[in-house]
Parts: C-alpha cells; structure tokens; sequence
C-alpha cells in the first residue's frame, strides 16, 4: 500500500494560482501512475491530471488544460500547479496512485487507482 498526503490547498481569487502537493511512500514497481482528481460538492469525482511514474507521461482533463501542470519532484513528490483559477474550479483535491493498464483510455477512471490521499480543499472565490 502506498500512503500519500497532498498539500498546497486554500482559498484563492479567481484568476490566482495555488500549487499541489503530494508526496508518497515507496513504489514497489515503476508501472505505476500518479493522478490527481477532484470532487465538488453534489458532484462525483473527476480526473483532473495524471502523471507516469516510469516515464514521466501527462494526461489533463479538458477543463485544465493550459491552465494546470502536473510534474514529479525530487524525491517521492508530485506537484499540480494551477494558475487561471476558476471559481468551479473549486473543489475537494485528491491525489490516488495505482497501476492503469490502458494509460491513454483509462488515466481519469477511479477505479484504476488503489491507494488514496486525504484530500485538501481549494477554493476560488472573491
């Protein structure tokens, strides 16, 4: 199992930036996949980035493209900076890692992902 803790959230006004955090224990393989989604309220959650852990692959959802950068850090981090925030932007944000068969198809499906964060809370709001 993996452990994963995201950090970074906040409240922001529209058009600002905030930057992600994830920082994970150990893999045991390198076929794994790093992704970050996100749930509004009264919303199901959604893929926003994703990221290959073996050979450093993205893949954004439409919403944030342009707008978000998903990277691997030094060390056992992957970051999401997003700038041009938007107030449906706002959301519960999660990191998930897990072994996606079908990368380019499968990337923003949860059900590929095993292992999750707690979440962190980005808000955009005047």
């Amino acid at each position: 199992q993996v452990q994963l803790v995201e950090s970074g959230g906040g409240l922001v006004q529209p058009g600002g930036s905030l930057r992600l955090s994830c920082r994970f224990s150990e893999f045991t393989s390198d076929h794994y996949s790093l992704g970050w989604f996100r749930q509004a309220p009264g919303k199901e959650r959604e893929g926003v980035s994703s990221i290959t852990i073996r050979d450093g692959r993205t893949f954004y959802a439409d919403a944030v493209k342009g707008r978000f950068t998903i990277s691997r850090e030094n060390g056992n981090e992957v970051s999401l900076q997003m700038h041009s925030l938007k107030p449906e932007d706002t959301a519960v944000y999660y990191c998930a890692t897990g072994i996606v068969v079908n990368e380019e198809e499968e990337w923003y499906d949860d059900d590929e992902y095993d292992d999750w964060g707690q979440g962190t809370q980005v808000t955009v709001s005047s």
